[in-house]
């Protein structure tokens, strides 16, 4: 009884969820410096979100606040956030049309797939695989050195740029594949995974 007191007296209770609506709430002014071209800010905003990303995952598994809310946001902010930037950075000419068909091309094959095994047998669980990750963090990373390569013009960021676009699209493709065969190799009465899947 006491320690259901504590819990819900915990003023840190809610704060994974709060810095992913803080991640979402970014996207808007991440959008407008992009259009205004004011890159160092688009930049420096686009680590912030990256820093509420990684907080609050920690803070989730720290303060064992990992909720169905949570779960549901954390994988919705990011999508959000990446796919904007990529079309943003599409439309401003910074990223290849391509890449940017084939990221959010994925992203929408996973959700009408995931919506129609949710109203064919009720399957809403969220299961990451390893693939998904590593393209996420690889599409993090390509639209960070985008930004950064529009006011740094070092060597390294040209080529760090050049590698993080070709690894999106090769990451890309093989997180689709991978989660493709997923689903197909999983027995009906299995959950498959969810829109969450990164």
């Amino acid at each position: 009884m006491t320690d259901g007191w504590i819990t819900r007296l915990n003023p840190l209770r809610n704060a994974p969820n709060l810095l992913t609506l803080l991640r979402i709430c970014l996207a808007p002014f991440l959008v407008s410096t992009v259009l205004d071209n004011r890159f160092e800010v688009s930049f420096v905003l686009f680590i912030a979100a990256g820093v509420t990303d990684a907080l609050d995952g920690l803070l989730a598994r720290a303060l064992k606040q990992r909720t169905m809310l949570g779960l549901y946001l954390d994988p919705v902010a990011d999508k959000l956030l990446l796919s904007t930037l990529f079309l943003v950075l599409m439309y401003k000419g910074l990223i290849p049309a391509h890449v940017t068909v084939l990221v959010l091309g994925r992203d929408v094959g996973i959700l009408l797939v995931s919506a129609i095994l949710y109203a064919a047998a009720g399957r809403r669980e969220f299961f990451p695989s390893l693939f998904g990750k590593a393209n996420t963090l690889t599409q993090i990373t390509a639209v960070a050195v985008v930004m950064l390569h529009q006011f740094d013009h070092a060597p390294w960021v040209v080529v760090l740029r050049s590698l993080t676009l070709n690894a999106t699209i090769a990451l890309t493709v093989a997180s689709g594949l991978h989660y493709a065969w997923l689903v197909a190799r999983r027995p009906s009465t299995a959950p498959a995974a969810g829109p969450g899947t990164k």
